[in-house]
């Protein structure tokens, strides 16, 4: 059989059992705020905003970012309680093997947030111009 092929097939094995395994992932009963941004229509001016209520706690952001995602996605939170600001910055990393080579992204910056009381959130997420390019932003539970 054709080593491209081969290739091909182990990626889409693996593809489809990460699929399966996040959809599956007891991580989602963490989940206090999930957007995927791929629609130009999400935004006002440019911004993507919302509310929602976060209890106390300790809190990281997950990011599914890919080539065509924002360079600098600037993220804000505010409430009563916290006052959150952090510019994210897509890094790609490429990754060689004997037969290929790809890119994976993601980005770097302050992902962990600590919640001193419950609060209502306002969080506005801002791709600094890239509306086109598409990301999901999730905030977990620890």
């Amino acid at each position: 059989m054709n080593k491209k092929i081969i290739v091909i097939l182990i990626v889409v094995i693996i593809t489809a059992f990460t699929i399966n395994s996040s959809l599956d992932s007891p991580e989602e009963e963490n989940l206090v705020f999930h957007i995927t941004l791929a629609d130009q229509d999400l935004y006002t001016n440019g911004i993507y905003t919302e509310k929602f209520t976060i209890q106390k706690g300790e809190y990281s952001f997950r990011f599914v970012p890919n080539g065509s995602s924002p360079d600098i996605l600037s993220v804000t939170l505010n409430g009563k309680n916290i006052d959150f600001s952090e510019n994210f910055k897509l890094e790609n990393t490429l990754h060689q093997t004997g037969i290929s080579e790809y890119f994976t992204w993601e980005y770097s910056g302050q992902k962990i947030i600590l919640i001193s009381e419950a609060d209502e959130v306002s969080i506005s997420i801002n791709p600094n111009g890239n509306t086109l390019g598409s990301v999901s932003v999730d905030i977990l539970e620890n």
